[in-house]
Order: C-alpha cells, then structure tokens, then sequence
C-alpha cells in the first residue's frame, strides 16, 4: 500500500457555531493522506489518483457548503473522496482551523478524521 498526502491545502470558508464566523468567514487549512495501491501498477496516472482532482473536490466541500463543525467538514471530505475515487483504499482528513475564536493564545486546532472502505 502507498501512500500519497496533500497537505496545506488552504481555503476561505463560513464554518463554524457562532453568528460571526458565518459573517466573517475565515480560512482554513486542510491535509488528505490517502492510501493507494500503486505499487506494481506502472507509470500512468490511472494506477493512483489525480492530485488535481482531489484537490477540486476538497475545495468544492469547504466552500461550497457551510459546516456547524470543523469535525462534520472533515468527515464530509473523507465521504466525499472515498465516493469520487474508487482506487482509495484509506483516506485521512485533518481539518485545521488557525483562527478559531479561542480567548487565548494558540497554534492551531484541527480534528482528524480517517475512513477505509468496507
């Protein structure tokens, strides 16, 4: 099994529980570890995924709709690409959300979401 990862993907998006954060909206940081059986299968795009196109779909789910929580974003993402990718054997979303309105000092906060087929 191999396995491919995009991270950093950044977005602007209006997820959150507060009034504001719909208003305002914020951006948002987005990983996908994938798990693909690749090895053995050549040199052609059709034995992995197209980056291109994964990155398409989590740009379309973070926004193009709204999420309450950061926790259902990732979990739509993972269904999201699980659906769009018959190859994916795994797929692990990190949903990261820097500037969330914490009333102290902090680096990040993210959920972490991972779903496999079967």
């Amino acid at each position: 099994m191999g396995r491919i990862v995009l991270a950093g993907l950044e977005f602007y998006g209006r997820h959150g529980a507060r009034p504001e954060e719909n208003r305002l909206g914020a951006r948002f940081v987005v990983d996908v570890e994938m798990e693909v059986a690749f090895e053995g299968k050549g040199d052609r795009i059709e034995a992995t995924v197209d980056y291109a196109a994964v990155y398409a779909r989590v740009e379309e789910a973070v926004r193009g709709r709204r999420f309450y929580l950061i926790e259902a974003l990732a979990e739509h993402i993972a269904n999201v690409l699980l659906e769009a990718f018959s190859n994916l054997e795994a797929v692990r979303v990190r949903v990261h959300k820097p500037h969330a309105p914490i009333p102290g000092v902090f680096r990040d906060v993210y959920t972490e979401v991972e779903r496999r087929r079967g």
